[in-house]
């Protein structure tokens, strides 16, 4: 049902890009997700890795999907307390700098062909309700910068920031009202942050959404939350890959593993995710037969 719109963000399988672009291709991905690259972050790179990255991807004939940016993790007033999360690599600035961040990255798109640009919605608030016309404000000038370069920003479900959850990020998106604005929906990172993915994060959202990721999210013994497989989690994926198809969704799904087994590499971590979504795509193609 998805593998023929399964992609793969590259850092999850290796920090060595030429490495993980042979991966995707191995394992017959139709397009990668590019988040950091020989673990510069791609907000980073230069002119020159730029064409080195192109050079590769043409190669092997491999499109970019998204270009998964750290745009708008930053505080939105570093004098106030907020929760703080991964930038792989980039600087915590302030929202100035990250608007230069973000017109860099829509050069990039463009060079790679790319439409989509993954943002935030900023460092999450001890309120965030509190802030909502402000977020609002940045999103739909970056949107607007966005529209006018015919690029889509993608707002991701992120436990960390202010949009951490499918009602906030629903809520942010249709407040901006732009087509230029789209939900990039992580049903791991809804149940990451202690909700429910499907059906009751997906029923906010599922109008919104123009990509997929794919993560699996449990606990361990301790019950700490953790990242695992694909299927071996909470995440209900037979009903919710189900449900987007009825509803519809004809995007792509890029996994984004955060799952590395005990005395394992991220490689043989993101051989299990894809595993595990092969075995449900089988469960699934099986049912509906019958």
């Amino acid at each position: 049902m998805i593998l023929s719109r399964l992609g793969i963000i590259t850092d999850e399988v290796s920090d060595n890009f030429e490495e993980a672009l042979e991966w995707a291709n191995s394992h017959h991905l139709t397009h990668v997700e590019l988040r950091t690259i020989n673990r510069k972050n791609i907000t980073c790179l230069s002119d020159e890795d730029i064409e080195y990255v192109l050079s590769l991807l043409q190669k092997r004939r491999l499109q970019v999907s998204c270009i998964a940016s750290p745009v708008f993790k930053c505080s939105l007033n570093p004098e106030r307390p907020v929760l703080r999360g991964d930038t792989f690599g980039s600087n915590d600035e302030d929202t100035a700098n990250h608007f230069n961040k973000l017109r860099r990255v829509i050069r990039l798109a463009k060079q790679m062909n790319c439409k989509y640009i993954r943002v935030f919605s900023f460092w999450r608030e001890e309120r965030p309700q509190d802030y909502t016309s402000e977020i609002v404000k940045y999103l739909r000038c970056a949107a607007e910068i966005a529209q006018e370069n015919g690029v889509v920003l993608l707002l991701e479900n992120e436990p960390t920031c202010n949009g951490g959850f499918a009602e906030e990020v629903a809520m942010l998106v249709r407040t901006v009202n732009s087509p230029a604005l789209r939900v990039l929906w992580d049903p791991g990172n809804e149940v990451y942050g202690g909700r429910q993915a499907y059906p009751e994060g997906y029923k906010f959202v599922k109008d919104l959404i123009s990509h997929v990721h794919l993560k699996d999210v449990g606990h361990d013994r301790e019950q700490h939350v953790q990242c695992l497989p694909i299927g071996r989690g909470l995440v209900p994926y037979v009903e919710h890959l189900i449900a987007l198809q009825e509803h519809g969704y004809s995007g792509l799904f890029t996994l984004e593993t955060h799952y590395v087994p005990s005395n394992g590499t991220r490689k043989h971590g993101s051989e299990l995710a894809l595993e595990g979504i092969i075995g449900i795509d089988k469960h699934i193609t099986s049912w509906q037969s019958h």
